[in-house]
């Protein structure tokens, strides 16, 4: 009898041990998974059914042309329309990363990309800070195959010492020309000699 008893606690060991790699193994797996998911959400959107919608919170999103990256997107939350091929945001901050290495800070609390263009709308106290320099909108539109910034409602440009308004503006992320059209005005405030 002495052997028998000796064997049920070695038995109850190694299957507790097993168990426990077992359970150590699947929390490995859980998190790599959701690990890949979060470094790239257009995995969650690609296993999307053609036309389910969804909605969640917190994104984050990057484009890249040609290896470089373009622009990065957060938003709080997201809904996705599979058949509309459009993501709608609220509370978004936008980041574009210029070819000299600069980058131009846009937010806004509405916007709506389109995945299949890149292309986004933004809405609601826009604002876009570039170095000294903001402009205040309440409309913007980012054309990403020309990566042309165009606002088509009036804009106040403002900087250390100056202020700019227009009827629009466009914004040439490439030359980093910004161009004005419609009742220009200005105020500088610089201490001029003449």
């Amino acid at each position: 009898m002495p052997r028998s008893d000796y064997k049920k606690p070695k038995r109850m060991k190694i299957i507790l041990i097993s168990v426990m790699l077992m359970i150590v193994g699947i929390l490995v797996f859980v998190y790599i998974g959701y690990r890949k998911i979060s470094k790239a959400p257009e995995l969650i959107i690609s296993s999307i059914q053609d036309g389910a919608d969804m909605s969640i919170g917190k994104i984050h999103q990057i484009s890249t042309r040609d290896g470089k990256k373009e622009w990065s997107l957060e938003a709080n939350s997201a809904q996705y329309s599979q058949t509309k091929k459009q993501v709608i945001l609220e509370d978004l901050a936008v980041t574009f990363f210029l070819e000299d290495s600069s980058e131009v800070y846009l937010t806004a609390e509405h916007g709506i990309l389109n995945t299949a263009s890149n292309d986004i709308e933004v809405s609601g106290n826009v604002l876009i800070k570039k170095d000294q320099y903001t402009l205040i909108t309440e409309n913007l539109n980012y054309a990403h195959d020309r990566r042309i910034v165009v606002a088509d409602t009036p804009v106040t440009i403002t900087g250390n010492s100056a202020e700019i308004s227009a009827n629009k503006a466009f914004f040439n992320l490439n030359t980093k020309i910004i161009e004005l059209e419609g009742n220009v005005e200005g105020i500088i405030a610089e201490d001029i000699q003449l």
